[in-house]
């Protein structure tokens, strides 16, 4: 497992940001980098690899990977709904939207649904308190969420799948 020579000049390159001897400070983006190009989750070997590009321990990597949910340890669905489960959104009903995607899509958080579809995962703050409850989907906010509203994005995704494919 190598980057191609596009995203070891990427990883030179963010490093390079950092003055000598910091620049395990690039290990964030470049986790992002091997999370995209092996396959959207970093397995152990993934891990491993990152750890020697900054010639530091692998715990070090593993530390950081397993501190923050957007870093996926193990597959996942092609789209994930990671909800936001703090006190505003908790507040405003997000346990009852998690509950209502997990009847859903019949599956728990942090499973993925049997055609690779969805994942389900519960984060900690999105930053959009005022307008709870809300989830993430790559790079997208869904925001005052409703069941209907979940309703709307689920057939919104599977259509999308299904024209992509």
């Amino acid at each position: 497992m190598t980057f191609s020579q596009e995203k070891l000049n990427k990883v030179n390159e963010l490093m390079s940001h950092y003055p000598q001897g910091k620049q395990k400070s690039a290990l964030l983006p470049v986790l992002h980098l091997a999370q995209q190009e092996f396959g959207g989750w970093l397995d152990v070997s993934t891990m491993d690899y990152v750890a020697s590009l900054f010639n530091i321990q692998p715990i070090e990597v593993y530390e950081v990977a397993t501190f923050y949910s957007m870093y996926n340890l193990k597959p996942v669905g092609k789209y994930i709904f990671e909800v936001c489960q703090t006190g505003p959104c908790m507040v405003n009903g997000s346990d009852t939207i998690i509950e209502y995607i997990k009847q859903k899509l019949n599956i728990a958080v942090g499973e993925t649904t049997r055609d690779g579809l969805f994942t389900l995962k519960t984060v900690e703050c999105l930053g959009a308190c005022g307008y709870a409850p809300m989830m993430q989907l790559g790079k997208t906010y869904r925001e005052h969420l409703t069941k209907e509203k979940v309703d709307v994005i689920i057939d919104e995704y599977v259509k999308n799948a299904t024209v992509n494919n």
